[in-house]
Parts: C-alpha cells; structure tokens; sequence
C-alpha cells in the first residue's frame, strides 16, 4: 500500500461538479487554497478529472481529488480511469459513489482498495445510516454521510443527523472520519453542522452559484474554524 496524504480534521470539501469549468475552476481553487492557508483548516477540492493538473500544479495547500476512478490496471479500458494515471497528474484522493456516479457495492470495494494501493485517499459517499455503516466496513479513509434528497437543495441536515450519522461510521470504525453535508449554502449551516459533532463538511451548489464565490469559500471555511475551536474549548 502506498503512502497517502493525510486528511487533517477539521476540513472541508468543496465539488464544483460540472457547475464550472476552465478558469473558473482555478480561480475557485486558488480561493480554497488561500482561504485554508488562512485558517488553518484542510480543504478537499474536487476537481473535473481534466483539471486536475492543473489545480495541483496553481495551489499548495489543498488536497486535490479526483470525482471518481475506475478499479483498472494499466492495459486495457478505453475512457475508464485509471487510478495510476490520476496519481500522475497529481490527485491526492478520490471521491467514490457520489448519488450521480453510483456505484455498485462489489465495485466500489475494488475500487477502495485499488486505491489503497496507489495512495489515493478515498472519501465515499453513503446516503443513508444504514448505507454508511455498511461502507464502513469497506475501510475507507472518509466517509460522506448525506440524505441525498437534500443535495443541492439548500436544505441542510439538522444536528440529530449528524450526531446520529457520525456515530453510525465511528461504531463500525473509530479511524474513519465523517463528513456530514447537503445543502449548505451558508457559514451558518457548515457552523451549525461542525458544532453538532461532524468532523467535517462541504459545499458544492451553495459555492459554485454564489454570487462571489471566492467571499462564500472565505465565510464556509472561517465557519470550520469557528465552530471546531469552539468544540474543544
């Protein structure tokens, strides 16, 4: 198994999806970048497959992943991706099972472990309790734990989800960190969401359609901070 880069709690996950593109996407990075400079608080970004070079070689502080690999070797696999080949270009980790690139269970436990292998971090989506304890058993290094009828609807999860998600991974295993997230839109819903006991959260439509996307970031990642430093006064 090769080494990966470590995911320090707090931190905060953002996925500009497919809501940008080109320069847009740097800029979006850089803004992570400076804003988990700024705080102290390590930032997820994950990028369009295309762009990560890209973004890797623009920032320093960030932890680049990738939206999604397939559990190949090299040889074969027109259009697939394979998880050497994101290394290459300088990915960190990979996000795996998102509710718009599903996978099935015996395909998703290959492809954590493939991971394992090449020293991609993997952060894996569940949208439900039950999903995500049984993912847990797959020993992933993070788990995402997100209803996703909330994804994009500026709805976030209250803290009984939250304090009832992260205890659904942690009894399965203690070593694997929980982001909890769906539709935050706000420094007051990542707060809310970090002082009810997540060891993270994230971000995609809330930032990708503010107004002043760089300000969002700024406000969402100071709101990690905030509500972590006040956890463990």
């Amino acid at each position: 198994m090769a080494n990966k880069r470590k995911v320090n709690v707090p931190f905060f996950e953002i996925g500009p999806k497919s809501y940008l593109y080109g320069d847009d996407i740097l800029d979006l990075a850089l803004a992570a970048d400076k804003a988990s400079e700024k705080y102290g608080v390590d930032i997820i970004f994950t990028t369009p497959i295309v762009d990560i070079r890209r973004v890797r070689e623009a920032t320093k502080h960030i932890h680049v992943f990738a939206p999604h690999m397939d559990p190949i070797c090299p040889g074969r696999g027109l259009a697939d991706v394979l998880p050497e080949s994101l290394v290459a270009a300088g990915a960190d980790g990979v996000m795996l099972n998102h509710c718009e690139k599903p996978l099935t269970p015996d395909v998703l436990e290959a492809t954590i472990k493939r991971a394992d292998e090449v020293g991609l971090t993997t952060i894996v989506c569940a949208d439900s309790m039950a999903d995500a304890a049984s993912i847990a058993k797959m020993n992933p290094d993070i788990i995402v734990a997100e209803p996703s009828e909330l994804i994009g609807t500026g709805v976030s999860v209250g803290p009984e989800y939250v304090a009832a998600a992260t205890r659904s991974v942690k009894d399965v295993n203690a070593d694997i960190l929980v982001l909890t997230a769906a539709g935050i839109s706000s420094g007051a819903d990542v707060y809310n969401t970090i002082i009810s006991g997540a060891d993270a959260t994230g971000s995609s439509s809330g930032i990708a359609k503010a107004e002043d996307r760089a300000a969002m970031v700024d406000e969402m990642v100071a709101a990690v901070r905030r509500a972590w430093d006040e956890r463990n006064q």
